[in-house]
């Protein structure tokens, strides 16, 4: 199993087929969108080719693949113009091992959910800065951001059976781990 995982495009039309591009080529089953898809945010400049409808478009042709989860800058209206479905967390099971998806402005690294256990993995996104760390044996995977990175990294992240790793969309590992 193969999930290409990205996180705050923020209607950025250009990352959005920067993303796609990239998931396409990866050979992942599965595209996870962890929120901010379409929506700027009062607190963000406008990032590369801001242009939600366009990078709507994008993302639609390859819809039957992603799994998008609602972040604190997307609204009900963001489903109007997608023809995949946002949810507001999602949870998969890998190898006996749960993985957590949600967007990151309720749970992080800060605020791991009690019924996360020892092997699980969570991914967010959010804070816009790739990191991995420990938290009481729960794996916690900030992907950061794709279009509007803090670190300076515009990032996608690639889970496998057996590990996790952030990129920058040069290809270049920012951060992994071994599941």
């Amino acid at each position: 199993m193969k999930i290409f995982i990205a996180s705050d495009l923020h209607g950025s039309a250009y990352w959005a087929e920067k993303t796609t591009e990239k998931f396409r080529i990866s050979g992942a089953n599965q595209l996870i969108l962890l929120g901010d898809i379409y929506n700027h945010g009062p607190r963000n400049p406008f990032p590369d080719e801001y242009a939600p409808i366009k990078a709507a478009e994008t993302l639609n042709t390859v819809a039957d693949k992603i799994i998008a989860v609602q972040g604190n800058c997307d609204a009900e209206v963001d489903q109007m113009i997608s023809s995949f479905p946002f949810v507001k967390e999602e949870i998969l099971t890998l190898n006996g091992r749960r993985l957590f998806f949600t967007h990151g402005h309720v749970h992080g690294k800060d605020n791991v959910p009690q019924w996360l256990r020892n092997g699980d993995v969570m991914f967010y996104g959010h804070s816009h800065v790739s990191e991995i760390v420990n938290v009481n044996g729960v794996t916690c995977v900030n992907v950061g951001s794709a279009s509007l990175p803090k670190d300076g990294k515009h990032a996608y992240c690639i889970l496998t059976d057996n590990s996790v790793v952030v990129y920058d969309f040069d290809g270049n590992a920012v951060c992994k781990t071994a599941l």
